[in-house]
């Protein structure tokens, strides 16, 4: 029992989930996850953002999308990253929420 509720761990999903703690334990792919949730935008508009070499930039955009978190959506010969599903943002803004709350706490 863990909070009260009944958890059974499906160790099948513990690898996976695992990776998926590991993926976005980077800043800079978590900044580039905070990005896309505003929007679409392609490779040379992430690097500006987060004013990084592209090169850099389309490695962090490789492991993501390799990791299902972000998709591609070709427009010509542009390449445009969104978040692959809602799930994503909603676990960052319960990390976020989580977070924040430790500091209040340690700052109180």
């Amino acid at each position: 029992m863990l909070d009260g509720h009944n958890v059974d761990i499906d160790k099948a999903m513990l690898q996976p989930v695992s990776q998926f703690f590991k993926t976005i334990s980077d800043p800079t792919r978590l900044s580039i996850l905070f990005l896309l949730q505003k929007k679409e935008m392609n490779v040379g508009d992430i690097a500006a953002a987060l004013d990084m070499h592209q090169s850099a930039i389309s490695h962090q955009l490789s492991t993501l999308k390799k990791n299902r978190l972000v998709k591609p959506r070709r427009d010509g010969k542009t390449i445009f990253y969104s978040l692959d599903d809602d799930h994503v943002f909603k676990i960052l803004e319960q990390v976020m929420t989580h977070t924040r709350e430790t500091i209040d706490k340690e700052l109180n």
